[in-house]
């Protein structure tokens, strides 16, 4: 009887959660044309992006791709699509365009008199191919345009410098070097191939590292990329040249050779770092000969539902006023969780300042009167603190295979970073800066061109950045997780990671000693100092973000699984584990709260670090003692009530959900996920960064996971700031290969699926059912 009623209220609790609405409810619909390419649609697949939308009666679309960087470290498309048609159907009053997140395409549909066409664009997620598949009721013509401001060299002066390295530094040479681009047979080919030279070259002598050069990762040198654009029926028709809004540029086009009622067309694409173009072709061709395959949607379609069926959150899809600010929150996260999932196997990881989806900059800020290749903070360069937002919430959203370009990215850096610390030291483990080029270095511009010659050479020079190093952490941290949460081998992540603590036990004994006899304080404790907290709280003693991430990482590494790490490693890890120093904390009108840090010189900032220990390194927070101590902060600390916003990067949401501040949480992170304002209403920003902003998303997407569950090793937290008026469908990870499955209905959870089912003995409900 008992293994009979369990196997009715699975029956009725899978047909529960089979009549809940999915991400086809979150579609997005426009019933017009577009006035401009800030009015875009977002597509893609594997590490591709497209800019679409419809103007004046064109079909347009940019191309993006991950690991595109020029001899500037700028991020650049390979180039803009205009498709036209003869007789055109979106010069009629019927037009629609439409966002198919269950399958990753957009359809564009017009109709004009009797004549009726449908646009299908999509990305192959496993090969670098896009498909624009044109479908109508007769036949047309079909005049493909492949457009490219790159067909001369470009000058790069002023602000517009921040599109690549070079930023703010004393040059006014820079240029943008012009594209090779021609028709090849009936094809379109285009491609850019850095020189020898780049700003990696650059950068290695302004940082004094040249003797250890030919030791190094180098990203960009003869880095090509680019690709062909071809269809079946397509023959080349010349060349134009125009200007879209304030940038000039010349079109390949490429025009039916009979009216068709369908026509194909496929850009191939290929980014590989070559000593010849000839090298690069042969890698082109092999793509172009995959494009054919017959099976390739049914993967991509098939690809894109499992993602959708593996993770969601749906809010309050039966209330009948859907446009809520709850229900606008749950549409948002899926839409950004698309536009991530677009990058899902990228060489290089998702850019928190735009991701694959810049557009035109004038419609970021008008003053920026520059080429569509433009996003602020730089291409190839990589912020750590904005960078990990875009990577957290894919642990809860079971998206672990998408982490690896991010962790990719820190590996191949990983000499490099290390023959910082011993040309400038003298000692071992890997130094990472916040502002971190592809390469592993410092960013020029804020390393700073301008130094004193008494500086030291392995810091920068930079009010905002010297001493911030510990941010590397929060990607340790990650690849941890990845294990404990999917059982992923982490071997190749632990020469890295124990890298990186030994920079920190290793170099601040090094300090200690070039001002004193002793290397640790008193207690035998590492001294932490000169340090930071993030890049608020300036020139700090044992800043308490380094000290949370210190004793989290060095923990979390000596409870893995005996295999991964050997007796004297062990050992010194415990021995590291000593000498970190415990979080400080303060007095504020009689309260006990946590600081940034024991002491600190300046705020330069406007982080609120006190609540690190709280997120991304859960020392304190619900079920936890110390508890009492966050909330105090959250209450009394003046720097903390004047830095808490929902703008960018800000993670307070995050921090209230952590603390169990339902209120709050809510309010916080439906400003995040709210309707962006633009026409796609996920192109948030720009923020304190450039839109669409990726960390902004980031950061409302975990703020929303944390509010339904929060987890600490085994033990798991359901519902812990989550609104009773809340209705909620929603899919989440876990660690120890857990997932869990519930509907909130009215304040009641109305069914609950935990899998596998030994694990729903660690779960407590913190909303009263």
């Amino acid at each position: 009887m008992k293994r009979f009623l369990l196997l009715l209220c699975c029956f009725y609790g899978n047909i529960a959660f089979a009549q809940n609405k999915g991400i086809e409810q979150y579609n997005v619909i426009w019933n017009s044309q577009s006035k401009n390419s800030g009015e875009s649609m977002p597509c893609g697949g594997g590490d591709i992006g497209l800019n679409v939308w419809a103007e004046n009666g064109d079909l347009l679309f940019y191309i993006a791709r991950s690991g595109t960087f020029d001899e500037n470290n700028a991020m650049l498309k390979p180039g803009r699509v205009r498709i036209r048609l003869f007789p055109n159907p979106f010069n009629g009053d019927n037009f629609k365009q439409q966002l198919l997140l269950q399958n990753g395409s957009v359809l564009i549909s017009g109709k004009n008199g009797q004549l009726k066409t449908t646009v299908k664009l999509w990305v192959d997620v496993y090969r670098p191919v896009i498909h624009i598949n044109i479908s109508s009721n007769k036949a047309t013509r079909t005049e493909a345009v492949f457009e490219s401001w790159r067909y001369r060299d470009r000058n790069v002066k002023g602000i517009e410098k921040n599109e690549g390295s070079w930023k703010f530094a004393p040059r006014n040479d820079v240029k943008t070097l012009r594209d090779n681009i021609s028709f090849k047979g009936n094809a379109v080919q285009f491609y850019h191939h850095n020189l020898d030279s780049t700003i990696f070259d650059v950068t290695v002598k302004q940082q004094g590292m040249d003797a250890v050069k030919d030791q190094m990762f180098n990203p960009l040198k003869n880095l090509t990329f680019g690709g062909t654009m071809q269809g079946k029926n397509l023959k080349p028709a010349g060349t134009v040249k125009g200007q879209y809004l304030n940038t000039d540029f010349e079109g390949w086009i490429l025009q039916s050779i009979k009216p068709a009622a369908k026509q194909d067309i496929e850009i191939c694409l290929n980014t590989q770092q070559t000593a010849s173009v000839g090298e690069w072709q042969q890698g082109l061709d092999k793509v172009i000969k995959e494009s054919t395959d017959k099976t390739a949607w049914q993967k991509t379609a098939n690809w894109w539902k499992q993602y959708w069926d593996r993770s969601f959150i749906y809010i309050n899809t039966d209330r009948t006023a859907a446009d809520t600010a709850a229900w606008q929150t749950g549409k948002n996260y899926q839409l950004f969780r698309y536009m991530l999932g677009c990058n899902a196997y990228g060489q290089y990881p998702t850019k928190f300042n735009g991701g694959l989806f810049t557009y035109d900059p004038v419609f970021v800020n008008a003053q920026y009167a520059f080429t569509p290749d433009f996003r602020n903070w730089g291409g190839g360069l990589m912020t750590a603190q904005n960078q990990r937002l875009v990577y957290f919430p894919m642990l809860k959203s079971g998206d672990i295979d998408m982490m690896k370009p991010q962790f990719n990215f820190y590996l191949r850096s990983l000499c490099n970073a290390e023959l910082r610390s011993q040309v400038y030291w003298g000692h071992n483990g890997a130094c990472f800066a916040e502002q971190l080029e592809n390469f592993g270095l410092p960013n020029s511009a804020e390393y700073t061109w301008k130094r004193p010659s008494y500086f030291d050479k392995g810091v920068e020079y930079n009010a905002w950045l010297e001493y911030t190093w510990d941010t590397v952490f929060e990607f340790c941290l990650m690849m941890l997780e990845t294990e404990r949460y999917k059982g992923d081998d982490i071997h190749q992540y632990i020469p890295f990671i124990e890298s990186c603590l030994t920079f920190f036990d290793e170099h601040y004994q090094y300090l200690s000693l070039r001002r004193s006899a002793k290397a640790l304080d008193g207690n035998g404790q590492l001294v932490l100092y000169p340090g930071s907290s993030a890049e608020t709280f300036k020139m700090a003693y044992n800043s308490n973000s380094t000290i949370a991430a210190l004793q989290t990482i060095t923990k979390r590494m000596l409870a893995l699984p005996g295999a991964y790490l050997n007796k004297d490693e062990r050992l010194k890890l415990a021995g590291l584990l000593k000498r970190i120093p415990p979080i400080t904390f303060a007095d504020i009108d009689g309260h006990k709260t946590l600081t940034p840090a024991k002491s600190w010189e300046r705020v330069n900032n406007v982080e609120n670090t006190q609540f690190y220990p709280v997120f991304p390194w859960g020392i304190f927070g619900l079920g936890k003692p110390g508890l009492d101590t966050t909330l105090n902060t959250w209450k009394y600390d003046p720097l903390v009530a004047k830095f808490r916003s929902g703008i960018g990067w800000k993670q307070d949401n995050i921090f209230a959900a952590r603390l169990g501040l339902t209120k709050e949480a809510a309010e916080l992170t439906t400003f995040k996920l709210k309707n962006s304002g633009r026409r796609f209403p996920a192109f948030w920003g720009p923020g304190f960064d450039w839109t669409p902003d990726h960390n902004w998303g980031g950061s409302g997407m975990i703020g929303l996971q944390e509010m339904l569950m929060q987890v600490d090793d085994k033990k798991i937290l359901l519902f812990p700031a989550w609104p009773k008026e809340w209705d909620v469908h929603f899919k989440l990870h876990a660690p120890y290969n857990t997932t869990i499955e519930a509907t909130l209905k009215y304040g009641k959870i109305k069914n609950l699926s935990v899998f596998p089912e030994e694990r729903r003995k660690d779960i407590v409900i913190m909303m009263e059912n």
